[in-house]
């Protein structure tokens, strides 16, 4: 299925060398340059992260025709770009960092230039999506009226993930999400709506969360909410995570950041627009989906951001069977991964179960079956249960290729066993109410969520030992 990203595309260059000496004539540092990466920014970052996920990617936008515009033409092959013509230079931002310390930046033509044209290519590429990503970098494209009112009407039926600037247009109605930061957020609720803030640029932005507390934030972004008529505001706050606020009278959700070093936040607005835009196509709620985004942004940030985007690691995946589960779960959090577990008796595996384990799995970056001992099984279905004992039923499991690990239990529940394991997702059939889980309170204390997966009404254990009790 198709994503499509719309937006403004910049060219960022990162010059990158060695720092020994300052010059004779200033007391400024010589930077002996090593290596000039060129790399496209803005909306063409989005794309290239999917596109480098594997996902069918168009990008709609406006370029130029200059030298910058030819590098950024090579920084997109690979991916479907349908383009009209900018009528302004190329926005160019160059980076110069030594030892992988930023130096300076200097911005090139990044002057707002009058609202481009659209063409009926780009806009009839905006109707082929599945989901869409508004990438806004405040230069012009979605102030378009041709454009927005495609957008508007798509809001309907696509979900939206508006990415906003504070120079650029305001989101059309009914989109999914909208992810300002905090400062963003602040300077687009306008005076008036929490403490005005101290920072000065959309990267800090994201790191001033630590003075807000979730009330004002909260605040802020339901003004937001009830202005721009969206779905969702989702704030981001750096190292304090987001909060996201909902339209249905939902509480605002807290959604805690794992623990990163970050030596260059540049990109992490982009990984977490790209990353909701993929969960809501795979069908997520948006409580989930914000979740794996917030996560993803920090394990692209732990990774080395945007200067390791080159080599950008793949999401983790742990290929050993027999791995013991609590080591896997310590492993994958360490790495910056998301732990997802599910829980049951397993007693005769069948096609229900493992399209809900093939279904879990894909929420994160390893699966953890925590399985009812034999005593379990025995309380809590009967004496004359378990049909295999607990050795088969995790031998069976481990068969399984989305499997990563089980931890038996021997409890009637399994929170002793999710205490121990603290995963990021608790993951159940779709026929459990996840408010009513005993569970639910306890994986959320520590951040986690519990969400769903299509339950198969068909097929059953029970349904299968009745249907080989009548052929043995």
């Amino acid at each position: 299925m198709r994503i499509v990203v719309v937006g403004d595309v910049l060219l960022d260059v990162d010059i990158d060398g060695e720092a020994t000496r300052l010059c004779p004539d200033a007391p400024v540092p010589v930077v002996d340059v090593s290596t000039v990466q060129r790399r496209a920014g803005g909306a063409g970052l989005v794309a290239r992260m999917l596109a480098g996920d594997g996902h069918n990617v168009t990008l709609v936008t406006v370029l130029a025709d200059d030298d910058a515009a030819l590098h950024l033409e090579r920084a997109l092959e690979g991916i479907t770009v349908v383009a009209g013509s900018s009528g302004a230079p190329t926005p160019v931002k160059t980076r110069v960092r030594a030892e992988g310390h930023p130096v300076v930046r200097f911005d090139e033509a990044c002057a707002r230039p009058p609202v481009p044209p659209v063409t009926p290519a780009m806009l009839h590429a905006l109707e082929r999506a599945a989901v869409i990503v508004v990438a806004d970098y405040g230069r012009g494209l979605t102030a378009n009226q041709e454009l927005r009112t495609v957008l508007a009407g798509l809001a309907e039926r696509v979900p939206i993930v508006w990415d906003p600037h504070r120079t650029g247009a305001e989101p059309v109605p009914g989109v999914a999400v909208v992810t300002p930061n905090l400062a963003e957020a602040r300077s687009l609720a306008g005076a008036g709506v929490g403490p005005a803030g101290n920072a000065a640029g959309s990267d800090a932005g994201n790191e001033a969360g630590n003075a807000a507390g979730s009330d004002d934030v909260g605040v802020v972004a339901e003004t937001l909410r009830l202005r721009w008529r969206s779905k969702a505001v989702m704030v981001t706050m750096g190292g304090q995570g987001a909060l996201l606020v909902y339209d249905a009278g939902q509480p605002a959700l807290p959604i805690p950041a794992p623990k990163t070093t970050v030596t260059d936040p540049c990109g992490a607005g982009d990984r977490l627009a790209a990353s909701l835009a993929v969960h809501l196509l795979e069908g997520h709620t948006l409580d989930v989906a914000a979740v794996l985004a917030v996560r993803e942004a920090a394990s692209f940030l732990r990774h080395g951001g945007v200067a390791a985007l080159a080599g950008e690691p793949k999401p983790v995946r742990v290929h050993g069977r027999n791995t013991d589960a609590l080591d896997l779960a310590r492993n994958v959090h360490e790495a910056g991964g998301i732990v997802v577990a599910t829980g049951g008796c397993f007693d005769l595996v069948h096609a229900g179960h493992t399209r809900a384990l093939a279904a879990a799995r894909s929420l994160g970056d390893c699966l953890i079956v925590c399985l009812n001992s034999d005593a379990s099984v025995r309380r809590v279905k009967g004496p004359d249960r378990p049909i295999l004992n607990q050795e088969d039923r995790a031998e069976l499991l481990l068969a399984l290729e989305f499997v990563d690990a089980v931890l038996v239990f021997d409890e009637d529940t399994p929170e002793a066993c999710l205490a121990t394991l603290r995963p990021d997702l608790w993951v159940k059939g779709g026929d459990y109410d996840v408010t009513e889980l005993p569970e639910t309170a306890l994986v959320e204390s520590w951040g986690g969520r519990c969400t769903t997966v299509p339950y198969h009404p068909s097929r059953s254990t029970t349904g299968l030992a009745d249907a080989l009790s009548r052929v043995s």
